[in-house]
């Protein structure tokens, strides 16, 4: 999920608009390259997408099962793993990239993306508007197919779990978890509630605390009843 939040932002700030925004679109590929570096993330991504592929090809002959939607999800998570797997290692085409290599080291320094340390960026920054969204559609390509799959994953992982009604008394809920293994607990909450739950589990319980925020910030308990939606799920 940390990995889906820097993509969303990537792709947000790599539309056309100021270079400043586009520079931020480039903090994001490149923690992208941080947070890639050390794991195997694009193998554990093709596992999950397996995993699910052969659940799926399971319901194919299941009576309640629309066998379109089955085939064209069937369909997507082949042509995802394919993607995935003529990629080649995640970023490395970026890490080999010198002018990119010596950015990410500057932007790494409070103030490093400057003129004064690095006049190239800047010089790229005052390039036509047209210019910088390709070079960035151009750097982002080789990210593309591990988006894809992390967002074909973390779609059919939300997607498992069923949204029950429940309510926090005192803003305090716990659940017991039976000795079944989750994944990923989903929480909504009416706007209007204005609270946000804050969230601990282990492999026996989850506990859903409820707080506000006053004038400073903090966070506070909620001391009324809250009512809220939540799912477990689990692939």
């Amino acid at each position: 999920m940390r990995l889906e939040s820097l993509f969303d932002r990537m792709v947000f700030f790599a539309r056309p608009g100021d270079p400043k925004l586009h520079q931020v679109a480039l903090c994001a590929l490149f923690d992208l390259l941080d947070a890639t570096e050390r794991t195997d993330m694009k193998g554990s991504v093709l596992q999950d997408l397996e995993r699910q592929r052969s659940v799926l090809m399971g319901l194919k002959d299941h009576p309640g099962v629309e066998g379109k939607t089955l085939t064209a999800m069937l369909n997507e998570i082949e042509r995802v793993a394919a993607n995935l797997n003529a990629a080649g290692k995640t970023g490395q085409v970026l890490r080999e990239n010198e002018w990119l290599a010596s950015l990410r080291g500057r932007l790494a320094v409070p103030g490093g993306g400057t003129q004064v340390d690095m006049p190239s960026f800047h010089a790229w920054q005052y390039r036509p508007e047209i210019e910088r969204c390709a070079d960035l559609k151009h750097w982002m390509s080789s990210l593309i197919p591990l988006q894809e799959g992390i967002a074909i994953v973390l779609r059919l992982l939300r997607e498992s779990g069923q949204g029950e009604a429940a309510v926090a008394p005192q803003g305090a809920y716990q659940q017991m978890l039976a000795g079944k293994v989750y994944q990923l607990l989903r929480v909504w909450i009416d706007e209007s509630a204005c609270t946000f739950p804050e969230i601990s589990a282990n492999k026996y319980m989850v506990w859903i605390r409820f707080a506000s925020q006053g004038g400073d910030q903090k966070p506070q308990a909620m001391t009324r009843d809250i009512p809220f939606k939540m799912a477990l799920c689990s692939l």
